[in-house]
């Protein structure tokens, strides 16, 4: 029961922590841009150090690999579908207050839901993989909430509200890890293997298609090498424990 405990700890402290420091001051480049680096590289770490070597453990490599195809697969087309704002496009175009903090929320709302699965399936294997993946996706929310909480003020004019708003779809996340927790309860090994090669092709697009390009690595070079080396070596060091 500690362990389930601390995992729904860490869903919510990125995610609260992000949206208090976005409201009260906005942090340097340095901080955002380097967390956002250490969060992608310790994720790409997870998945190809933990959990695709443990999904071969009860899996063959077809479909391992199939199963990591499919789950950068599934998040492309999420990411295709659900909308984007531009905070810069707010300024310019003054859509409908309304329907952008709606199209916002059910962005952000959504895209919590393959996390928490793969924050699920991992504890389904083992409690270590699991903590593991839940502090990588923590870090990875503290600086994107931050990003995300401020474009959210500045359609609702309102913090409570923006604050309330968006950790309301922390529950998305939850919910995601509770479905990937109890559907891997009965399931074969196959099947068990097959989930974490899933788990991490959600990881690896998340990380080299959302986070690595928003850490502005060209512009700060060397702030995203020292981070991601660091990342990786955070990871390296879990998995010896």
């Amino acid at each position: 029961m500690s362990d389930f405990l601390l995992i729904l700890f860490l869903i919510f402290a990125g995610q609260t922590l992000g949206s208090l420091v976005g409201l009260i001051k906005k942090p340097s480049k340095v901080v955002l841009y380097g967390s956002l680096s250490f969060a992608a590289s310790m994720m790409i770490a997870i998945s190809f150090v933990q959990l695709i070597p443990e999904g071969l453990k009860y899996a063959p490599l077809f479909l391992i690999a199939i199963s990591f195809f499919v789950g950068m697969a599934i998040m492309r087309v999420v990411d295709r579908l659900l909308p984007h704002i531009n905070p810069e496009l707010i300024k310019k175009e003054k859509p409908s207050v309304k329907r952008s903090v709606t199209m916002l929320v059910i962005g952000i709302a959504l895209h919590n839901i393959p996390e928490g699965l793969a924050i699920g399936v991992g504890f389904a294997i083992t409690t270590e993989l699991g903590i593991a993946i839940a502090l990588a996706i923590a870090i990875q929310d503290l600086p994107e909430n931050i990003a995300t909480i401020v474009p959210l003020y500045s359609m609702t004019k309102k913090k409570a509200k923006s604050f309330i708003i968006l950790i309301t779809t922390v529950l998305f996340e939850v919910a995601g890890f509770i479905l990937g927790y109890l559907a891997l309860g009965g399931a074969s090994l196959s099947w068990l293997g097959a989930s974490l090669a899933l788990a991490a092709g959600f990881m690896v697009y998340i990380s080299v298609e959302e986070l690595i390009p928003s850490a502005q690595v060209k512009e700060y070079p060397k702030i995203a090498a020292a981070a991601m080396v660091l990342g990786v070596i955070c990871v390296l060091l879990t998995s010896l424990i």
